[in-house]
């Protein structure tokens, strides 16, 4: 593959990161998703056992939901959650301010706080 600059190579891996955490967590977790799934943090390290995968499936359902309303703020929080990447990294990748990134981060945070809430009550 060709990587047209950093930005193209940061967003590919992201994106690819979470397609195979959400592959493998659809194969660990082939029921469907109860009420007992619990909120999925995503301030902490990813680390996908048993017990996450209902909760992987539902951020990522969450995320192509947002990424309807919002294309952008889905990517930063794909590029930061599955990428690891920083606000300012984040800000060099999607070409935008680093305070654009931090209002992005935080709007989209809230809203899929309040989706997976939703889910599980």
């Amino acid at each position: 593959m060709r990587w047209q600059d950093r930005a193209h190579f940061f967003a590919v891996s992201a994106q690819l990161m979470r397609r195979i955490l959400i592959d493998f967590a659809r194969a660990r977790h082939n029921l469907k998703r109860g009420g007992d799934a619990a909120r999925v943090s995503l301030d902490e390290a990813l680390t996908v056992g048993p017990e996450q995968s209902a909760e992987m499936i539902a951020l990522d359902d969450a995320l192509n939901a947002l990424a309807k309303l919002d294309e952008r703020q889905s990517k930063v929080v794909e590029l930061r959650f599955f990428g690891g990447l920083t606000e300012e990294e984040i800000s060099e990748v999607l070409g935008v301010s680093p305070r654009t990134v931090s209002s992005d981060w935080s709007l989209a945070r809230s809203w899929l706080l309040r989706e997976l809430s939703r889910e599980t009550g």
